[in-house]
């Protein structure tokens, strides 16, 4: 086992984040600033792709300036206020949903639905509501459905903002196994949403996920040296695995972002199966956040890929553990040779 005491370590900072800055944050992720309908670029083989484009873009005219007459130009508006884009990983939802945002005139907010409710706990419910109100758009990103209080919380927060003229934008997961048997999330999310169910449209997106189409399936591994080795480069930290999920525990997942403010690389030693539920929904809180600030991970010890447990992966957590296996990937994989 490494030992890492000289060094900077994520285990080592407890980041303080107030409500005002968890507002200004957000917005979508580094990563998709420029994302616009004009560069999706949807799989030739999947036509639902393209089709989920022009759903957006026909979904966006509802904010358009449109003339007058019987001969008035452009798309008609949706008669809906929300918008489900629901698919498999990595089909490009998040890429649609930040597009969208783009799209959307005056104040507006997007962030994953971990952010909302994080959010709705450290201002408060009215708070929040007062907060939200009057926004063109809330794109929700990742809708959660694995927790009944926050589903519920969810609800009755988006049913206020739609009454006050709000749009929704909002996206979630199918399992990569469930899609060949045409199984989408979509049933689920209406049925939990309960009275918003028919104030959706619902788009089916199929694919591939676009981190895997030209990438290896698995994390890469590092050895220790190399992860050492990164501790001279700026912007780094390196951390031993165990270590860094027990100090996850001392902090709210809402202050995450804080954790990886400015950070460019994180190294891992003695990446080892994660112990139970309780850490590996820890984990999966920060690699989002990681995700999300497009951090490059190297890591020894175990695959990344191969942290959660069949248990784990079997259980009503499957699609938070599924997505962060193939973030993981992606960023093991990001700047390798």
């Amino acid at each position: 086992m490494a030992l890492v005491t000289a060094h900077r370590r994520l285990a080592d900072l407890v980041p303080q984040v107030d409500p005002a800055r968890m507002a200004a944050s957000l917005v979508p992720p580094r990563q998709f600033a420029e994302a616009r309908l004009e560069n999706y670029r949807p799989d030739p083989e999947h036509p639902s792709q393209a089709e989920a484009v022009e759903s957006v873009r026909v979904f966006a005219a509802g904010w358009g300036p449109r003339t007058g007459g019987l001969f008035r130009r452009g798309p008609k508006p949706p008669e809906r206020p929300g918008l489900y884009l629901d698919g498999g990983f990595g089909v490009g939802k998040t890429h649609l949903l930040a597009a969208l945002w783009h799209l959307a005139p005056g104040r507006k907010y997007f962030g994953t639905f971990i952010e909302y409710t994080a959010l709705v706990g450290a201002l408060g419910y009215a708070e929040a509501v007062r907060l939200l109100s009057g926004a063109t758009l809330i794109a929700i990103d990742e809708f959660e459905l694995d927790d009944p209080g926050d589903t519920m919380l969810m609800s009755r927060l988006l049913g206020e903002l739609v009454q006050g003229g709000t749009r929704i934008g909002a996206t979630s997961n199918t399992p990569p196994n469930a899609l060949g048997e045409g199984r989408f999330a979509a049933a689920d999310f209406l049925r939990e949403i309960q009275g918003l169910s028919d104030r959706f449209t619902t788009v089916r997106i199929g694919g591939l996920d676009y981190r895997r189409r030209d990438a290896a399936e698995s994390a890469l591994v590092a050895g220790d040296d190399a992860v050492l080795a990164l501790s001279e480069e700026p912007g780094t930290t390196v951390d031993e695995f165990g270590a860094l999920v027990e100090h996850l525990s001392s902090v709210h997942p809402a202050r995450y972002v804080g954790l990886v403010d400015g950070l460019r690389t994180a190294g891992l030693l003695d990446v080892a199966p994660l112990p139970g539920q309780t850490e590996a929904l820890r984990f999966v809180a920060l690699v989002d956040r990681l995700y999300d600030a497009q951090v490059r991970i190297v890591a020894g010890g175990t695959p990344l890929d191969r942290v959660f447990g069949e248990d784990m992966l079997a259980g009503g957590y499957r699609k938070k553990y599924l997505r962060a296996i193939s973030r993981l990937v992606a960023m093991t994989h990001a700047g390798a040779a």
